[in-house]
């Protein structure tokens, strides 16, 4: 009888190629070498040029919202939608505590502190009636704003993050922030492709951003975006965005401490190329998701996770989630089927668990987040995976 381990790799075997398999690895095959060409023939390959313009008009369309600003990595894009919701030093803000360490490390560069919450089963981001119930004992509500009870610092914001491309609950994230007076930013990095109830994320946040990391859906090498409806915000953000420099023939004046993180009009050119081929990426790894779900049914001891009913998701990290009993075998498991040259990884380690944020405060319950972590495994996702499944 095959252990679950070899029980998984014959499993992923069934719909992956042999060889070595990466987690999630970029395609092109679109105009990337045309694009990035006429940059190169041009010398349009830097902080402005005709692909930064169409990459941005391209994302704001395809994603519905009413502006996009290109930025040299999610992170940076994260960084500024948080300083536009007015995040200020010694602010809190409600992350959760499950995500990636640039959504905790964009808070600490407003000066603010990261305030760890705990996760859904069913999005594995913020469970808005847990942090509902929470907020409502640990804040009091003036006039000017929310303020944390136990520290004393004002609660400025909510970072709703949709982990591995699954969108939270929106509409019940909304009423907890609408209720308490908290700025919303969705970080969108993993769920461009991703919709809430047939809308594209990101459209719920005062700011969004995005990722185009190479691991992404689309990559544009290194990149990011913010998103918003607000033409006064966009502005804001293209301006600190480009070290707050007044236009000019000329003159190198500044008028507020900006930031240099323009997107490169050759990164974008690879950019546009990806958005081209967007729809085809998603449909292809929802094949594959349906693909493994098939599978894994079948399989005692593991499950892969589905989308929320109301959510139609562009499944960036395929996911397994170990059942209890088997939890221990997780790194057996992480041991096997990268020996078998099949990359799997588990959840990013908790940021309260992290040395430098173990001292932010946080809900005494962080119960879910911690049986996610020790339960989940992220399998091959790449998008051209799915093409043949």
């Amino acid at each position: 009888m095959l252990d679950l381990s070899q029980t998984v790799i014959r499993a992923l075997r069934s719909v992956l190629p042999g060889g070595n398999i990466a987690l999630h690895e970029p395609r092109f095959s679109g105009n990337e070498w045309n694009y990035v060409k006429e940059c190169l023939d041009t010398g349009w390959v830097s902080s402005v040029g005709k692909f930064v313009d169409r990459f941005e008009r391209d994302l704001a369309e395809y994603t519905g919202v009413n502006h996009a600003v290109a930025t040299v990595n999610g992170t940076a894009a994260l960084h500024i939608c948080l300083k536009l919701a007015g995040v200020g030093r010694n602010d809190e803000v409600i992350v959760p505590t499950l995500t990636f360490v640039a959504t905790a490390n964009a808070v600490d560069y407003c000066g603010a502190i990261p305030h760890f919450v705990d996760s859904s089963k069913i999005s594995l981001g913020v469970d808005p009636s847990k942090l509902q119930d929470y907020l409502g004992d640990i804040l009091e509500v003036r006039e000017d704003g929310s303020f944390n009870k136990l520290t004393g610092r004002r609660v400025k914001a909510l970072v709703a993050m949709h982990t591995f491309g699954h969108p939270v609950d929106l509409d019940a994230i909304v009423e907890v922030c609408d209720r308490f007076g908290l700025a919303l930013v969705e970080d969108a990095a993993e769920s461009l492709g991703s919709f809430y109830k047939g809308r594209h994320t990101g459209n719920w946040g005062k700011l969004s951003s995005l990722s185009f990391n190479g691991n992404k859906v689309i990559t544009t090498g290194g990149g990011g975006a913010i998103l918003t409806n607000d033409a006064d915000l966009a502005k804001l953000a293209k301006h600190l965005t480009t070290t707050a420099k007044i236009p000019h023939k000329w003159s190198f004046s500044h008028d507020m401490i900006g930031y240099n993180y323009r997107l490169p009009n050759i990164n974008a050119a690879v950019g546009c190329a990806q958005l081209e081929q967007l729809p085809g990426f998603i449909e292809n790894k929802r094949k594959l998701a349906g693909k493994y779900i098939g599978i894994f049914s079948a399989i005692d001891g593991v499950t892969l996770f589905e989308e929320p009913s109301y959510a139609e998701s562009n499944y960036w990290l395929h996911s397994l989630i170990l059942d209890k009993e088997n939890m221990h075998k997780r790194d057996d498991l992480l041991e096997a089927t990268n020996a078998d040259g099949l990359m799997t990884r588990p959840s990013w380690t908790l940021m309260h668990r992290l040395d430098i944020y173990k001292s932010c405060p946080r809900m005494d319950d962080l119960s879910l987040a911690e049986d996610i972590e020790r339960r989940l495994i992220n399998i091959p996702s790449s998008s051209f995976l799915g093409a043949d499944a």
